[in-house]
């Protein structure tokens, strides 16, 4: 009797990427992460330019209590949402694995542990700085809300909180928005400063919730992080550089908001 090797898959070679399986599998990845954002986002912004307050008026909070007076729930409810937000870079992994590469194809590793570490920090002192600066002066112009770093009770795991709140966004923004996306249109055909306007739009659509300051602000980012990832291959500086931004504005405002005066 004639038996199949243990090691023979049903399944066949992965198959080819194409410009179309390509689109229809970033469709589908952005329709359950970052795309998804991004029309919330628009809505957003649509309710606060339409609400009576002006922009600056109003507060765009990026971490808030979820359970008020209840600080273990508050706890529960901040790790299963910050577990759910990351879930797509699972997704992305997988449909990286079923095209015959993985994260490593597009530099989320630990490869280069010393040189993408230093790279992220340099490029978050740049960008962290500029980017504070920026937010201060269009606050100031009338056309951004008054951004609300964490809003969390003070309790033992608000800072843990904070920078996990902080890693999720790197990990999830860089590896998908700057990794995947940028190297997916690659292999579609796009040239590479088309890849890099794309991914920028991205990026600041899903911040328009904060006003045309975070719109604006982040297309920048964008560009930058875009070019510095099609130079480097690797998505890890860009997450070391994004988590460091993240979790210096997050601690910083919990403990700066209410004993400086720049700070709105």
């Amino acid at each position: 009797m004639r038996t199949e090797s243990p090691t023979a898959s049903p399944l066949g070679p992965p198959p080819a990427l194409g410009p179309r399986l390509i689109r229809a599998e970033l469709f589908v990845v952005f329709s359950v992460s970052l795309g998804a954002s991004g029309l919330l986002a628009l809505l957003r912004l649509i309710g606060s330019l339409t609400a009576p307050e002006q922009l600056k008026g109003q507060q765009a909070v990026l971490v808030r209590s979820m359970a008020p007076g209840r600080p273990w729930l508050d706890l529960a409810l901040q790790l299963a949402d910050i577990a759910i937000s990351v879930a797509p870079v699972a997704l992305v992994a997988y449909l990286m694995v079923r095209s015959g590469e993985s994260l490593r194809t597009i530099g989320v590793d630990f490869r280069e542990k010393g040189r993408d570490t230093v790279r992220g920090a340099v490029l978050a002192a740049a960008i962290g700085g500029t980017g504070l600066a920026f937010y201060l002066v269009v606050w100031a112009t009338g056309v951004n809300l008054t951004v609300v770093a964490g809003q969390l009770p003070q309790v033992w795991w608000q800072v843990p909180v904070l920078l996990l709140a902080a890693a999720q966004n790197g990990v999830l923004e860089e590896v998908i928005v700057a990794g995947y996306l940028l190297h997916r249109l690659g292999q579609a055909g796009w040239t590479p400063w088309k890849a890099v306007a794309v991914s920028a739009l991205l990026r600041g659509s899903y911040h328009l919730y904060q006003g045309f300051g975070g719109f604006v602000g982040n297309v920048v980012m964008g560009v930058v992080f875009g070019r510095l990832y099609q130079r480097w291959g690797r998505a890890m500086p860009l997450v070391v550089a994004h988590t460091l931004i993240d979790a210096v504005a997050f601690v910083g405002y919990a403990f700066l908001h209410g004993r400086v005066s720049w700070l709105p």
